[in-house]
């Protein structure tokens, strides 16, 4: 386990670049190399850009960039673009019909990467109002997909969901 003292956190003089896939490389100032880390934000809606964790291939940290304000232009577009892969979460459009079948609630939306049909376990836990007017849905595969401001949804997307914000 890592401790507190152990932990490296990463500053202005350190490098990243790209290694393969969502993976990166860290070169620390003092010539350090740590190869193949997977940046992962530790709090990916709140403060998506402060306190990233670079975990190995075993899934344990080696280091922490505090603020993506403290990387080098170079190096934070490396670490954005394997965070945005990462985190790649559609955008619903509209919703063009749900339907409920034996308890379970059948959504087709439109996205902004397409047609998508899930299912959810439980619509009063994966519809979540979470700010304003922002919603997250997040169906029984445990993936999520975003309304940014359901007041934009047409009349009838709305109506589907108006019961549950």
């Amino acid at each position: 386990m890592i401790t507190q003292a152990d932990r490296i956190f990463v500053e202005s003089a350190d490098r990243i670049t790209k290694h393969e896939n969502n993976l990166v490389d860290l070169t620390l100032a003092s010539g350090e190399k740590i190869v193949a880390l997977e940046p992962r934000r530790l709090f990916p809606v709140s403060n998506p850009d402060t306190y990233i964790t670079l975990l190995d291939k075993d899934g344990t940290e080696r280091a922490v960039i505090r603020s993506m304000e403290v990387l080098d232009p170079d190096s934070r577009l490396v670490v954005s673009e394997s965070l945005s892969d990462y985190y790649l979460v559609p955008e619903i459009l509209r919703i063009i019909s749900v339907t409920e079948k034996y308890g379970t609630v059948r959504f087709t939306v439109e996205t902004d990467s397409g047609i998508k049909q899930f299912d959810l376990r439980n619509r009063n836990h994966d519809i979540k109002l979470l700010h304003d007017r922002y919603i997250r849905v997040r169906d029984s595969n445990d993936n999520r997909y975003i309304i940014p401001d359901y007041a934009k949804l047409d009349r009838k997307s709305l109506s589907f969901i108006s019961s549950d914000i």
